[in-house]
Parts: C-alpha cells; structure tokens; sequence
C-alpha cells in the first residue's frame, strides 16, 4: 500500500510538471501492467527464488501506481480545462442567475466571492458553472451587497484565469484550475442586479450560510478589537480576516499552522468526541451489548471532523485529518489494524483522487510532511529509561512531556528543507513560538472562540480575545529579536534532497551509527549560493506586475530596483506578493537603491512593502518622498537617504554604468502631467544598452532628442506609458532602433495598452516586441558581447499557463 501510494504521488506530481497534457493513446499500458500483475503466481513452479518474485511484483506495483497516477492527473486536467469562457464573451455584459457559493470577502474596495452559474441569462453563451467575482464600490452606482447562500441575478464581465508569471512567486492560474475557477471578472454596478432567493437548499450552501452567520456574531461582539480577524480564522477558517501585519508575525514566529483550523484542531475535537460518545455508551449496558463503545465513538469522530472540517473551508490539512480519521474509524468497523503508515497512505489518496493539484500546494508537503515526521519519530521506537526518580513519582507526565519535545525537535529541524524549498526562510524562534502558542492557542483560544460560535452569549469570545492578546505579548517580543528568521535564497533541487537525508539521519534511532555527522547533509542548502554576475555583465528582470512597471538591475555585488509596480488592495501590492519573493528567491538580501520613476500608483504601488521587506541603502525620486503614493505609514520612521533625479546622474557598478537622462535639473514648469518628470535611466556596458523610459510623453521625448540624441540607442526599450498613444513618436522609435522592445501591460487592460498603432511603429522598426502580459517576465543577461533575452511564461509553461494572442500576431496574420 505504501509502495503504490509513493509511486502514485510520484505520479501525479510528474504531469504537473508537463507543458501540454499526454497522449492518452499511451494509457493502454495500464491495462497491460494490471494483466501482468497475476504472473506472480508462476512463483510457484519453482524455477525462481521468492526474493526474484518479491522485488518483480514490487517493480511491477511501482509502474503501476506511478503510471495510474500519471495519467489519473491528465484526465482530471483535461476534464477541467475543457471548460472555459469563449474569447468573444471576454469583456462585454453577460447576465446571469446563480448562488453566492462561498463566505464572501470583503475590502475596502468591495466583495470578493465564488458564485455557482445556474443559468446564463444572454443568449449565444454559456458561462463556466463555477466562477470568481468582485463587486466595487462606487458612490453614485453602489454596488449590491451579497451574503452566502443568497441567489441573484447579476449582469456581469467575465475574463478568462490569467495571472502574473515571475520566477519564485505564486501561479494564480494554477489557483484557478485547482479552485475549478474557469471565469472571473466583476459585477456591473449598472446592470440588472437583483436577489432572487434569501436562501437555497443545499447541505454545502447551507454551510457557508453558517460559516457567514458566525462571522458576523464575531464581528458584531468583538467590533474593532485587535484579533477579531484570528478568532473568525480559527472557528470558520476565513484567513482573509486576518490582517497582513498579523500574518506577518505569525509567519517569523513559526506559528501560521495554528492560526488556521489544522489537522492539529480538528484531531484534538474529534478526539474529544471520541471520549465522551465512549464513556456515555458505556454507562448503558444495552448499548454496549448492541454495538461495542469504540466503533459508535469513532462513529462519532468521524463526524465532528467532517464537521469542524466543512466549517473550516475544508482545505488539505483538513482534508488530510478526515481521511485519517475515517481510515481508523474503518479499521475499528472492519476489526482488522492498519499500521500508521497505511492509515498515512489512505488520506494521501483521499487528497489526490480529486485534487491532483493539490500535490503542488505548500500545504500539502508540510502536512503530510510533518505528520510524516511525528510517525518516524515516535513509532516502533523502544521505550527510554526514566531516572528513578521521576518514573516513581510521575512516569506519565514524563513520558507526555518527553514525546512532546520529541515531536517540537522533529518538527524544528524536519520541516527546514521543505520551508526553504518553498518559502526561502526559517523561523529561528519557532520552536520557543510553538512551545508556548501551542497549549495556548489549541487548548485555550479553540475552545473558546468555538464556545462564543455555538453559544448566545459572548464572554467567551471575550475569554478568546484576551488569551489571543496574551499570547500576541510573547509573539511580538519574540518577533523583535534580531535573530528571528534566517532569510536566503531559493536552494537547488539537490541540495534540498541531501537535506531531507540530513534530517532522516539525524532523526533517526538512539544508537544509529553516525547521527553527529547528519548535519553535515543540511550544509549545502545554506552554503550554496546563487550563480552571480561577472564582473561587465548585468542580470536584469523586467517583472510580470500587471498594468505597471518594475525592472531589477543585479551586478556582482550590487542591485537597483527600478519602479515597484501597482498595488492591489490595502493588504496586497506587488512589492509583497511579488517582488520580494522574486529578489529573495535570486539571493537579493538588500537593495543598494531604488529609482521611482514618477509618482503614479501603477509604478509606486509596492514601495512600502519593498522597504519593510528588505534594507534599502537610497531612494532616488523626481519627486518629493512625501508625494508617493504607498509610503504615508512609513513617514514617522522613514529613514532612507532620499535623492532627487535629475539629468546628468551616473554611476558604475561592477564596470556596468547607470545614467539619469531625464527629467532636467531645472524641472519645466509648464509640464501637462507628472508623467513628463519620469526619471529616465540608461544602463550600459560597452556598446550594450537598456533604456528604462517610465511613462515620459511626447514633450520629454523632444526633450531627449535635443539633448540626448547620441545616447538614445539602445539594444532593449522599455517602451514608454505602456503603449500608450501619447509617447513612442517616431522620430523617438527611430533615434533608439532598439533590437527589443519591452510592454510592461496588463492583461485586458482598461486602457487598451498597447495601443495597436504605437505596436505597428516598433514592429516597423525591426524590433522583437516583448509583453509582460503574454511572455511573462522578461529575463535578461547582458554583456560587452550582446543580450540573451528570456520569455519566462514561454520556458517555464506548464499546460494549465493561459496563452493569449497579442496585437502583433494579430497585426501579423
């Protein structure tokens, strides 16, 4: 079962990594491996050994399970993507009938929630039945309020999955696909919207309808308190209730696991029910002689897990506790015993027979991982000696408290390889963290916070509230320290596996023969380093930010950011959600500077995030720091050197030469738009170059061309304002000739960047023409002997990856 179970996952994690779906002409094999599997049996004819028969059939399982797997994760995928929204209907009006499917979400901007399509009102389409939609807020149109369960009528625009594609951070249409969200978009403030139904029947709508109610309880009694949002977090699982400056500490300290309704939670309630259904059927000998007390009681496990679980959004680790749970309760029914492994192997199944995406979730390794650990550590191991003593006065207590700091050490340095492989850090005080959290936020808050949902009173949501608060003392403190988190960058593949080795022999058995050695297995995830420039090259990144601008410049031993691209809400932006996780995965651990173009959202949104999330030595700005838009909380302690950009700026950094061109040192009083004060920046090497032209229009690229005419050649551009019709003239195009020409666009834009005219002028000047929108993010390496450019959404595609057609194919056909 073990066998079957690794090499199935194996698998299904295979054909995730595969840019187009197989050929299912191929699957034959598997009939043929299921035929092979009796000649086992020839065994007994007695011309081969049994040792022969035991590896062949094991072989043979292996192949098996592995190809299943494969092949059980493309028909899934395939099924799934078959299912998407016409490109004809992208952007126009649809109406629609459906259900709020899950608890909405709300911002400052609006609503975010999962509708269930019932019907497509418009004629000639048929939107996908499960679909992602944002209301927004807007004072003379204001938008409806919608609650889970409700039905309504609603006049929408739908876009297909698309989502930013940058080395080391999140993959949105991944999200989508595994969600089974194949459309979104937004309701039309404007249109028919009109709640047809205050309820629908349905065990999951009714659900969601509760999982709303208690959040709202929670809100009414708790009003503004501080940890209201974590309360919510631990009795429904709505983690978006929980601020980013709280997650933010829960993730240095270590102790995210617990703020979120894990497999943790859920076994300690089911093991509760468990308890009291068996000590009450126990006390009716009736009962017991009808049906023995342990397996009404696991009856009874199982369900306050599937429960708890449902209440909680039902996410992997759940999902991983159910199965386990049902796998025991199974055994007691069937009177037969299933080692730990097996039960292990049961829920891992369960997880991916219907999301085999779910093998690409961080949650899902650290789940199964770390239960994985608790069971190598504490399973078929032989009992210790207790001191004389303490095994007289309390030998149990000792024993509990030997297995607990057993499993807080497994987990403290297991789990290191898997953390850095997927996040690029370690908390340094998580095992202080979880050793007080731990009793505190499962046997104290839990309780609590579930007491305050299914009672109508509300001091124990005030008992919650003040041992969250209590335990937020010790948290904060501890995320003050200095040595809190170890930060580095992305470790290779390799380094990962001799780590996890690493951990498998150091936490192996008393008395297995060289345990002091295995760290010396751990030591090339650290002392590994990212490749870095030689010296008179450069690395550059023109990131996938959506609608707005951000570049990174990286020398040997020096790197600038460019712009910090748009921001999304107040919790989000691209400096958090997408250009710290880039930087740290390339072993950028601090910025030497960064040159803010101008002061618009789109190229300011991620500036306050970039300065919290890593030391930045200067800030260069056209101008003043108190006009950007993103840094007003950080003007109490802002602390950065602040320059002003002006022409005739330069530097060199590692024989790679930085030059401002624009705007003049005498600013032009009669500019029409902020856009014409852009810092324009030259990065050269030789006879290479990148011009980074922010959003300067027509007046500044007159400008440029009086002045700066020989300095305009470059062999990269990224083309000014996105595309738009107010820059790119002809005569600029012309004097630059570049050999690539970089949009930085979003997808569907509202402005309809990159306007089709400005991308006929570069294609006519013999540029490749480059878009964040279709290729990703742009990698460049440039040296004295030219660039190597790379598409980042075309080399690291993966079959779910959207394509999209750009206006030059179009121009093109």
């Amino acid at each position: 079962m073990v066998i079957f179970t690794l090499f199935f996952t194996l698998g299904v994690w295979l054909l995730q990594q595969q840019s187009a779906l197989p050929d299912f002409d191929y699957a034959w094999l598997l009939t043929g491996i299921a035929l092979s599997y009796p000649l086992h049996r020839i065994r007994q004819s007695g011309y081969f050994s049994p040792f022969i028969f035991r590896v062949a059939n094991t072989l043979l399982v292996a192949v098996f399970a592995l190809t299943l797997g494969f092949y059980h994760a493309a028909w899934t995928g395939e099924r799934r993507l078959a299912i998407s929204l016409p490109d004809l209907w992208q952007g126009r009006d649809i109406d629609i009938s459906g259900v709020v499917a899950e608890l909405p979400h709300s911002s400052e901007r609006g609503q975010r929630f999962s509708f269930d399509v019932d019907k497509t009102l418009t004629s000639e389409i048929s939107v996908p039945p499960h679909i992602y939609l944002s209301t927004y807020f807007d004072a003379k149109n204001p938008p409806p309020q919608l609650h889970a369960g409700e039905r309504w009528r609603l006049t929408v625009r739908l876009k297909q999955p698309h989502g930013s594609s940058n080395p080391h951070a999140s993959d949105f249409e991944l999200w989508a696909l595994e969600n089974n969200v194949r459309a979104l978009g937004y309701v039309s403030n404007k249109g028919s919207n009109t709640r047809l139904d205050a309820r629908v029947g349905g065990l999951m709508y009714r659900i969601e309808t509760w999982r709303e109610a208690v959040r709202d309880k929670f809100n009414a009694t708790l009003g503004s308190a501080p940890y209201t949002g974590v309360l919510t977090a631990l009795a429904v699982g709505d983690q978006g209730s929980i601020p980013q400056a709280q997650w933010q500490i829960f993730t240095r300290t270590g102790i995210n696991h617990l703020v979120s309704i894990s497999g943790l939670h859920i076994t300690m309630l089911s093991g509760l029910g468990y308890t009291l259904v068996y000590w009450l059927w126990r006390c009716s000998t009736r009962l017991t002689l009808y049906l023995p007390a342990r397996k009404i009681a696991a009856v009874a496990a199982l369900l306050v897990a599937t429960c708890y679980s449902l209440l909680a959004g039902y996410g992997v680790p759940a999902q991983r506790t159910v199965y386990m749970v049902a796998t025991v309760a199974g055994a007691l029914w069937l009177n037969r015993n299933f080692s730990l492994s097996q039960i292990l192997s049961f829920a891992l199944l369960g997880v991916l027979f219907p999301d085999p995406w779910a093998v690409l979730s961080p949650g899902f390794w650290l789940s199964f991982g770390a239960v994985a650990l608790i069971l190598y550590v504490t399973a078929h191991r032989l009992a210790r000696s207790q001191p004389d003593e303490i095994a007289s006065s309390h030998p149990q207590a000792y024993r509990v408290m030997r297995e607990y700091l057993t499993v807080q050490w497994a987990m403290s340095i297991g789990l290191i390889p898997m953390l850095l492989a997927l996040f690029g850090q370690i908390s340094l005080i998580s095992p202080v963290a979880n050793a007080f959290a731990i009793p505190m936020v499962s046997l104290v808050v839990v309780p609590l916070a579930l007491l305050g949902a299914a009672l109508p009173f509300e001091v124990p949501l005030w008992l919650a509230h003040i041992a969250m608060d209590i335990t937020m003392v010790v948290l904060q403190w501890l995320n003050a320290l200095p040595v809190a988190v170890w930060t580095q960058h992305a470790p290779p593949v390799w380094s990962i596996i001799t780590g996890m080795l690493g951990v498998l022999w150091m936490l192996a058995p008393a008395g297995f023969p060289g345990r002091a050695l295995a760290a010396l297995l751990m030591l090339p995830m650290f002392l590994n380093r990212p490749e870095l420039p030689e010296p008179d090259t450069l690395k550059a990144i023109v990131f996938d930010v959506g609608q707005g601008l951000s570049v990174a410049a990286i020398t040997r031993k020096h790197a600038l950011l460019y712009d910090t691209g748009p921001d999304f809400s107040n919790e989000a932006d691209s400096g958090n959600r997408i250009l710290i996780p880039v930087l740290r995965g390339l072993g950028i651990r601090e910025l030497d500077g960064i040159v803010i173009s101008h002061d618009d959202i789109d190229h300011t949104g991620g500036t306050a995030s970039v300065i919290q999330g890593m030391p930045v030595g200067w800030l260069v700005t056209s101008e003043p720091i108190s006009k950007l838009s993103t840094v007003p909380e950080l003007q109490d302690k802002f602390t950065i050197e602040s320059r002003p950009c002006r022409d005739g700026i330069h530097w060199k950094w590692d024989g790679v030469e930085f030059e401002i061109l624009h705007p003049s040192a005498i600013p032009d009083t009669t500019r029409i738009h902020d856009n014409e004060l852009s810092c324009v920046l030259r990065i050269s090497i030789g006879d290479q170059h990148i011009l980074l032209a922010g959003d300067i229009e027509k007046h500044s690229e007159q400008r440029l061309l009086a002045l700066h005419q020989d300095k305009l050649p470059a062999s990269l551009l990224v083309v000014p304002h996105h595309g738009s019709t107010s820059s790119s003239d002809v005569a600029l195009i012309a004097a630059i000739l570049p050999d690539y020409a970089v949009f930085t666009t979003g997808y569907r834009n509202r402005f309809g960047h990159p306007k089709p005219e400005i991308v006929q002028r570069y294609i006519d000047s013999g540029a490749t023409l480059l878009r964040s929108d279709k290729d990703g993010a742009i990698l460049i390496d440039m040296s004295r002997d030219g660039l190597k450019v790379e598409r980042y959404r075309q080399t690291h595609r993966r079959y779910w990856t959207h394509s999209i057609i750009s206006n030059q194919e179009v121009l093109l056909r």
